[in-house]
């Protein structure tokens, strides 16, 4: 049986990660959470799942390097300096960083490079993600990455160009900018749909998510895959074989 150790264990994604671990029949679970020593309970295990916080998850990814173990991050709400601290990390070991695990929403991922290359800047595009009252982060790690895509294929650069709401007389919509919404309320799971407007007609592309059953089942795919990997920086399109199908 596998070893999996999941920090951040006592989350909400991380509970879900846990239980369903432990029923599969596949796993063998250790936990962490804040506070907790990680050199003995990562040298005791085969992979490491980590949903904590962006500063827990850079020290988590290096005590991993450190042991040879490869670890799955599906922490959100990096800043700059943390992305490029797990870059230089997965020099030393195989590191997934995934802001959503769900099949659903990676295929989301690829339908949005894809549409933006073939539509083009020509069509304005958006972001909204609705998400539960509890969130802490905005936007949400998906809907930035959906962001990123975008300003990626129309040659945009993601910090000087999106747009995080509006208010006031901000003036006409420029070419040059990409507006990601945030809503939150209730218990929603996570809804992210990206609008591709143009002249006289829109497209629209969306993923609701109703359980998060379906991130943890993500999560535990991702480190089955990690396991046989060798270092570098992954993410869950190599997961999903959809890399191949652009090649």
């Amino acid at each position: 049986m596998t070893r999996l150790h999941v920090n951040g264990a006592l989350g909400r994604l991380g509970r879900v990660i846990v239980q369903l671990a432990e029923t599969s029949g596949e796993y063998t679970v250790t936990k962490s959470g804040r506070g907790d020593v990680l050199g003995e309970l990562i040298s005791g295990c085969d992979v490491v799942i980590d949903v904590s916080q962006p500063e827990a998850s850079v020290l988590v990814a290096d005590e991993c390097a450190r042991r040879a173990k490869p670890v799955v991050i599906g922490t959100t709400g990096h800043s700059a300096g943390q992305r490029q601290e797990l870059q230089r990390t997965a020099r030393r070991t195989a590191l997934l960083l995934a802001p959503n695990f769900s099949a659903g929403v990676n295929l989301l991922f690829w339908l949005t490079e894809q549409t933006a290359k073939i539509l083009g800047p020509e069509f304005d595009a958006e972001v909204v993600e609705i998400h539960h009252r509890l969130k802490k982060d905005a936007p949400s790690g998906t809907a930035k990455r959906l962001g990123e895509i975008i300003a990626q294929v129309y040659a945009l650069t993601y910090e000087t160009t999106v747009r995080n709401g509006r208010a006031g007389l901000v003036g006409e919509r420029t070419r040059g900018e990409i507006g990601i919404h945030a809503v939150r309320g209730g218990d929603i799971v996570g809804e992210h749909t990206v609008f591709f407007a143009g002249l006289g007609e829109r497209l629209e592309l969306g993923h609701k998510a109703s359980s998060r059953e379906t991130f943890a089942r993500g999560a535990l795919r991702a480190a089955r895959w990690l396991s046989s990997q060798p270092a570098g920086m992954y993410d869950m399109q190599d997961v999903l074989g959809l890399r191949k199908m652009e090649e």
